[in-house]
């Protein structure tokens, strides 16, 4: 078992609040806590490295999670705070890139604005239909010219959004945690009542690990492959993909390669890459980038995303009284949404828990 402490705490004193979970939903809302003035411990059975969220992709969009209206809201608090962040990227993992978002095949979404736009508004409104006010408040969002398209992409959205190392930004989460006099403890947790012992509050963000630790069978995986290709010098994000599909289009620029993508599986459990899977994601990506085909494969990757028909973001008592927020349930949208999610974690503790000390006084996009 590993616990790392700030220097600040020394770790004599007891936690308030117990995080369950060390991905970037249970770090993000932990370092919110700390830095509102509680005490504040993460407990997780995997470390961060090993979580769904370093396997991600890392782009902010939000994509297969439900319901919208509070997606879009959650989405648009951590494009703030992620946009912020950005301006150091070697120390948190995040940057603005441009990249364009095409139109999915077959991808018909409502009526265009004016009218008589016909079909090809249609097409280009994006692959998720409810997606109108992020679509609207996203800054410098539009339209894609035909030259900016890729061959045989019709039509899409241009933007410049944050596209996060995930790795980088795990470990800038940590430290940023125990900055603010948190504390991380690598072992599992066989149910929330152990949680819950000795401390105030509990905040649940165990993902996928709710399904036994609730219990709540409504969480299930939705597996997703990528393949890790030297960038044979694609610059710009893109991605095609259909909310509903099961092999999606993707090509995502990182320091430590090229993230191609993807699928998204209802139920299904393997972490281990499957060859098959992995050459059709290739083949996929090089309709719109040729070079791709070519370019050497560094690695193979496998995540289940944490899927439930909604987000549970919401307190309830434990049989002991103790509170205790559930904040879990995110599926693709992990990083998309954690910033937004944990300022509602915050707001429900505090209508519950003072914090015992004063706020560290570190504003969110720091």
């Amino acid at each position: 078992m590993t616990d790392r402490r700030s220097a600040g705490t020394g770790g004599s004193v007891d936690p308030e609040i117990c995080v369950v979970g060390g991905g970037v939903i249970g770090l993000t809302s932990a370092i919110v806590l700390a830095e509102a003035g509680y005490r504040v411990r993460v407990v997780a059975r995997d470390t961060a490295g090993d979580t769904t969220s370093a396997v991600a992709g890392g782009l902010c969009w939000p994509y297969r999670i439900q319901p919208y209206d509070d997606a879009i809201r959650w989405s648009l608090r951590s494009l703030e705070v992620l946009t912020g962040l950005a301006a150091r990227p070697a120390e948190t993992g995040a940057r603005l890139v441009t990249g364009t978002l095409a139109s999915a095949p077959g991808a018909d979404t409502g009526d265009s604005d004016d009218g008589d736009g016909g079909d090809d508004d249609r097409a280009a409104a994006g692959p998720e239909e409810g997606l109108g006010a992020w679509y609207a408040a996203v800054p410098g969002l539009r339209r894609a010219r035909a030259e900016e398209l890729p061959p045989g992409c019709g039509a899409g959205w241009r933007a410049r959004t944050p596209l996060v190392e995930m790795p980088v930004h795990l470990r800038y989460l940590e430290r940023r945690l125990v900055a603010a006099g948190g504390t991380v403890v690598a072992r599992p947790v066989a149910s929330l009542a152990e949680a819950a012992d000795g401390v105030r509050a509990v905040v649940n963000c165990s993902g996928l690990g709710a399904r036994e630790l609730v219990p709540d069978p409504g969480m299930h995986p939705v597996q997703g492959q990528l393949v890790i290709v030297a960038n044979p010098g694609v610059e710009e994000w893109f991605t095609a993909a259909d909310a509903d599909a099961v092999d999606t289009t993707y090509l995502l620029p990182q320091p430590f390669g090229l993230v191609l993508g993807g699928t998204a599986r209802e139920g299904a459990w393997s972490r281990e890459p499957d060859p098959a899977v992995a050459e059709a994601i290739v083949a996929r990506c090089a309709r719109y980038f040729p070079e791709v085909a070519r370019a050497r494969v560094l690695a193979h990757r496998v995540g289940l995303r944490p899927a439930r028909p909604a987000v549970r973001l919401a307190a309830e008592r434990l049989p002991d009284g103790t509170v205790c927020v559930h904040n879990y349930g995110h599926g693709g949208a992990g990083v998309t949404v954690s910033w937004g999610c944990a300022d509602e974690v915050l707001r429900l503790v505090r209508a519950e828990v003072a914090p015992a000390q004063g706020p560290t006084g570190v504003p969110a996009a720091t």
